[in-house]
């Protein structure tokens, strides 16, 4: 299915919002960070955290979004769903890494995306306390920090036996009942590198990393990395080769080839 793109929206307006909407963040993100926040869990049984962070950084984003674009609907990770009234719908996931957030590990990131008829148009991952934020929309995807931009790019791997593969856990893999996928990959590929969570799909984007394989993500975990990783070359889908917006078991390869000789390996 061909990407929608923007379609009448300016496109400098909708970056400008990304990162608008990224800095209205952070101000709640960084208070919190390395701080001893309380912490709740929203399973009951195994450990999906949240904290006052997350929830008051996307009340911010939320404003700025509302804002700019009234009309647009809001599907968040905290808050109940906003429904649109036409063809966009923003996507967002305050902190994505919430356990690494809690234990002071920052390769958690805010997530921010534009969907357009369902499909990821615009996104982008911000790491305030390094200063990172990787965005993408059609035409490009670029990195910024200290004031700085600069177009990013995919590797240009294509074998599997020369991939460096990364993952948030193996637990993921457990639970979806996957870990013999999981071995598969293990098996074929260079390395696998744990726990760097959005951080990762930017590496990847950036041409540091080259595969990224995840099962069970929601749909506010990739959604917004999408238009990152397609507008640097690379390719995204779920393990069916289906649309990954929706979430699921979703792979990530930084060339055509990479993906497709991944999707062979996890069909087994």
């Amino acid at each position: 299915m061909k990407n929608p793109g923007l379609g009448g929206l300016d496109a400098d307006l909708v970056r400008q919002t990304l990162l608008d909407a990224a800095d209205a963040a952070a101000a709640k993100t960084l208070a919190g960070f390395r701080t001893n926040l309380a912490v709740e869990n929203k399973w009951q049984t195994g450990f999906d955290p949240v904290t006052a962070a997350d929830k008051d950084a996307e009340i911010a984003i939320r404003a700025v979004l509302g804002t700019r674009f009234p009309e647009h609907g809001i599907i968040g990770e905290e808050w109940d769903a906003k429904a649109s009234a036409g063809e966009y719908d923003w996507i967002v996931d305050p902190i994505d890494g919430t356990r690494a957030f809690i234990s002071g590990v920052p390769v958690w990131g805010t997530l921010i995306g534009l969907l357009r008829h369902g499909r990821a148009v615009a996104g982008l991952m911000a790491q305030p306390f390094t200063g990172e934020t990787y965005l993408g929309l059609p035409g490009g995807a670029w990195y910024r920090r200290n004031g700085e931009t600069r177009p990013i790019r995919t590797s240009a791997v294509t074998e599997l036996k020369r991939a460096k593969v990364t993952a948030t856990s193996p637990d993921i893999f457990e639970q979806a009942g996957t870990t013999a996928q999981l071995a598969r990959l293990r098996a074929a590929t260079l390395q696998v590198r744990w726990g760097l969570d959005c951080y990762g799909y930017c590496l990847m984007a950036a041409g540091h990393i080259d595969l990224v394989c995840e099962s069970a993500l929601k749909n506010v975990d990739i959604a917004p990395l999408i238009p990152i990783i397609e507008n640097a070359g690379g390719v995204v889908t779920t393990w069916d080769g289906g649309p990954a917006e929706a979430g699921g078991n979703c792979v990530a390869a930084a060339t055509p080839e990479l993906h497709e000789a991944a999707l062979k390996l996890l069909r087994g």
